[in-house]
């Protein structure tokens, strides 16, 4: 699905997906006809621009990534200010494209997106993580009754957490791309947590960044 308010710009992304072989479900203007939409449609994806007319495009990312089921999001924006790109990781968008990226890398991000990997043009990832450290400075809250994970969902989540791709952490691990996809999918469940982005912030706070410490089992 595809939301920008400019017409030509919506057609043409449109246009690019559907070459590279995406079903393009439906398209839309403004934010509020966006989220009808989608209801009716459920994309796997939704590109959303920031800049809408009525409600926004951070309020879109939002209700998408909390719908069920959640619309991953790519945001693709013009804007690489710090401060959208944070409101809409925030809001839920698994990836942050400027508009000034290439084709090839829209449609790599699009693709990467519907996999579930957290995409961002260069420079933005440690933009995001960088606040995400800063907010796992802070004083940490209660964490009672956590949900306890496997060795190996945390192992993956570990990865996960240093930037590896799915492929590059089956790879890693010596396991199929679907074993790793089902493993992050069981660890959001138990987590309660909707994107990859969450889980990468989850990670952060409780130190799984790090170096690596035993990997055997």
């Amino acid at each position: 699905m595809v939301v920008d308010d400019h017409p030509m710009w919506r057609e043409a992304v449109a246009r690019d997906l559907a070459e590279a072989g995406h079903e393009v479900v439906a398209t839309a203007g403004e934010g509020r006809m966006a989220i009808r939409v989608a209801a009716a449609v459920r994309p796997q994806v939704a590109v959303v621009d920031l800049q809408l007319p009525d409600i926004g495009g951070v309020e879109v990312t939002r209700r998408l990534a909390a719908a069920d089921p959640p619309v991953r999001v790519l945001v693709l924006s013009a804007s690489g200010e710090q401060q959208d790109v944070l409101d809409a990781v925030k809001a839920g968008a698994t990836g942050y494209l400027l508009k000034s990226a290439a084709r090839e890398e829209f449609l790599d991000a699009v693709r990467r997106t519907g996999e579930g990997d957290a995409v961002f043009t260069p420079g933005l990832a440690g933009l995001v993580l960088g606040e995400y450290r800063r907010l796992a400075a802070a004083p940490a809250r209660e964490d009672d009754g956590a949900p306890r994970l496997t060795e190996r969902e945390t192992e993956v989540l570990r990865l996960v957490a240093k930037g590896l791709t799915y492929k590059q952490i089956a790879e890693r691990l010596v396991l199929s791309h679907r074993t790793v996809q089902n493993h992050v999918q069981n660890t959001l469940r138990k987590l309660q947590l909707h994107n990859r982005v969450e889980l990468v912030r989850y990670a952060i706070e409780k130190g799984l960044d790090g170096e690596e410490g035993d990997e055997s089992g």
